[in-house]
């Protein structure tokens, strides 16, 4: 009988999570039926929202998250032996999932699919810049704020998975960005790989100020990652008919209460600007288009890719709790 290792919520999270709020449990799995496969995790995918999703957060349940798997026994059309597949099933080594038509996946999350073929470039990014965080930037920059050439972009966390990708692609359309992060490597990274136009640190840099000096005449798209203050002073300095798509609030995850609505400025209102919440899944029926146009610019070189890897089954939550205080640049994953 097949053994699988599973990290579970030992306790709720209280703040910012630790180590002692997980443990390592083994199950037997069960053998693979028609319609299933047998998978071994070869990445683990380490996302803010695993935070976020407080619903997802239940003391003994695996913790929810993406991996990138190796097909080992299939007994499911389409899903042959050897091909890599990404699944919403958690941190685990093992698993025996239904897959295709009647598959059953977390709300608001993507079915188990088969991970793209990228050839020689590395299976994990199939958990990043061409998986859901890719997906993530592309569709709700593109189809939802729809920028201009010639238009202003700011991105708040922007050496982030997400971040990171928006930029560049805003760079692509010929647009000027603005990056803000939590570092000043970060803030160099940004400005002297990627190729942003203005980045700063906003531990150390008043958001505003740095708004008025890179962006006198406004900001036209906002591509909000954080949430908070951060947000609030960005939308007061927006202009006309401005559009902002909000992805997540990092900023706020670790917070012990229910998060609190953010008070929008009189601005909002006075320059009628349009704010709508984007989640990937969205675009699920159009992901191929996605993956295949993000694969296209990394092949040309337009778009910059970087990942924080950790080693290791059992360093997961290390990782996790690395990645909400801002450690990692790019996509943070787990080797197993």
């Amino acid at each position: 009988m097949v053994k699988a290792r599973k990290i579970v919520l030992a306790r709720d999270f209280q703040g910012e999570p630790r180590a002692e709020d997980f443990r390592v449990e083994e199950e037997d799995l069960p053998p693979v039926k028609d319609g299933q496969i047998l998978a071994e995790a070869v990445y683990f995918s380490v996302d803010p929202f695993q935070r976020g999703n407080r619903a997802a957060h239940k003391v003994g349940d695996t913790m929810v998250a993406a991996q990138v798997a190796r097909i080992v026994e299939s007994r499911a059309a389409g899903f042959p032996v050897g091909r890599h597949v990404v699944g919403y099933w958690g941190w685990r080594d093992r698993t025996v999932a239904d897959v295709g038509p009647n598959a059953e996946f977390p709300i608001h999350m993507s079915p188990p699919m088969l991970a793209p073929d990228l050839g020689d470039l590395p299976v994990s990014l199939s958990l990043g810049v061409l998986g859901m965080p890719g997906i993530s930037g592309y569709f709700p920059l593109l189809d939802v704020l729809k920028p201009k050439a010639g238009e202003v972009v700011v991105v708040s966390g922007a050496a982030g998975a997400v971040g990171s990708i928006v930029g560049q692609i805003a760079l692509i359309k010929g647009c000027t960005v603005i990056g803000f992060a939590g570092s000043d490597a970060k803030v160099k990274w940004l400005k002297d790989d990627l190729d942003f136009h203005h980045a700063f640190n906003y531990k150390t840099t008043d958001v505003s100020t740095a708004l008025k000096q890179a962006a006198p005449d406004g900001v036209d798209v906002y591509f909000d990652n954080v949430g908070g203050d951060m947000s609030t002073k960005i939308i007061s300095n927006m202009r006309y008919r401005g559009r902002i798509a909000s992805i997540g609030g990092i900023s706020q995850y670790n917070e012990s209460e229910i998060q609190k609505l953010v008070t929008l400025p009189f601005s909002f209102l006075a320059n009628q600007l349009r704010l709508e919440g984007c989640a990937y899944s969205r675009w699920h029926d159009r992901w191929d288009e996605g993956i295949s146009q993000l694969m296209q610019w990394v092949r040309e070189g337009k778009l910059k890719y970087r990942e924080t890897v950790t080693d290791g089954f059992h360093n997961a939550p290390k990782a996790f709790i690395g990645m909400l205080r801002g450690e990692n640049f790019g996509k943070a994953v787990v080797k197993l």
